[in-house]
């Protein structure tokens, strides 16, 4: 069996990342799957097993090429960018620019075909501002990048998939960016992927942007009429098996009862919300419409406790777990 080459890029380094990387790769289950190793900075790393008491070796290396994959060992492309006194759980600018530069080595290795899969730690906005780097997050920098127009991202968790039309704006921008156009396209996306990922005809549900998806007029000023409906019945015309939009106070509920595969999102708390009431541990980001294959943690850099060990690797062994699954499958 195929084993794919995951990167697992660092993120900030002065978050949690380079702990959930290192407590991860202590399972030998992932080393049986795929061919992981880190995109970051190696000394960083040695600090961190320290924190995390692991025993593994780290192994700087500067191609894939070099990489042993060997459990017991973490494989790291060492961009050498951090200083070795980095303060853990501090906004710095070098750990910005850092966690830019992690992830835009990863998209390179990926573009040429030396990886199958990226899966990134959390970067955090104010250190990537600082460092130079004017993104809203991971997705934006990865769509800009990859030269991808339509994407969006998509939130998995057990009995839950929720994808969004809108992200990392304001609530009153979100509602201005919401159109026809936009929405069909999300779910569009949305079936495509979950027919990749093996479901023929997945079930689709959108949700309102007013409370009661506007009760008909009852509540805002006609935006699912004007926005939401016209990208829904595009949709339907085109065979895709998707509803809406209803009300989003109790769709959620119904999605993990097994009505739907996917709900569609209108903005970032609307989809956020229910799925880390879910379990911030077993939620994972996934970009979908790029030319290659990222997941994510969806939790943060947790500054507040970066350095002291106790941080939840579930999220960062699902989110390798998933690109496993979502990686090609390829010939030796």
């Amino acid at each position: 069996m195929y084993k794919p080459y995951i990167g697992i890029t660092m993120g900030d380094a002065a978050g949690v990342g380079p702990e959930i990387i290192l407590k991860a790769l202590k399972d030998p289950e992932i080393y049986k799957q795929c061919r992981p190793f880190v995109i970051g900075d190696a000394k960083i790393l040695e600090r961190a097993k320290s924190v995390v008491n692991s025993f593994a070796t780290i192994r700087k290396i500067l191609h894939v090429d070099q990489a042993d994959f060997t459990y017991g060992t973490v494989d790291c492309l060492d961009l050498d960018l951090l200083p070795a006194d980095l303060p853990f759980g501090q906004i710095s600018a070098h750990a910005g620019n850092a966690a830019f530069r992690f992830l835009e080595k990863a998209i390179e290795l990926a573009k040429e075909g030396s990886i199958d899969a990226i899966c990134t730690a959390p970067l955090n906005k104010e250190a990537l501002h600082k460092g130079g780097h004017i993104y809203p997050g991971h997705t934006e920098i990865l769509a800009e990048l990859t030269g991808t127009k339509d994407f969006s991202m998509m939130l998995s968790a057990p009995k839950l998939k929720v994808i969004h039309v809108t992200t990392h704006v304001g609530i009153l921008d979100a509602v201005k960016q919401i159109n026809p156009e936009r929405v069909y396209k999300v779910i569009r996306l949305a079936h495509e992927t979950l027919q990749k990922a093996g479901i023929p005809e997945p079930k689709i549900a959108v949700c309102g942007i007013n409370p009661h998806a506007g009760e008909n007029g009852l509540f805002g000023y006609g935006e699912e009429e004007e926005k939401v409906i016209p990208g829904v019945e595009k949709a339907q015309q085109e065979g895709i098996a998707v509803q809406g939009p209803l009300p989003a106070d109790t769709l959620f509920f119904r999605a993990t009862r097994g009505d739907f595969d996917i709900v569609v999102a209108m903005y970032h708390d609307q989809g956020h919300g229910p799925v880390k009431v879910l379990g911030l541990e077993a939620g994972v980001n996934i970009t979908v419409g790029l030319p290659i294959i990222r997941t994510s943690v969806d939790h943060g850099t947790a500054f507040d406790i970066a350095g002291k060990g106790v941080v939840d690797e579930l999220s960062m062994k699902e989110a390798i777990r998933q690109a496993i699954e979502l990686a090609p499958k390829r010939n030796e």
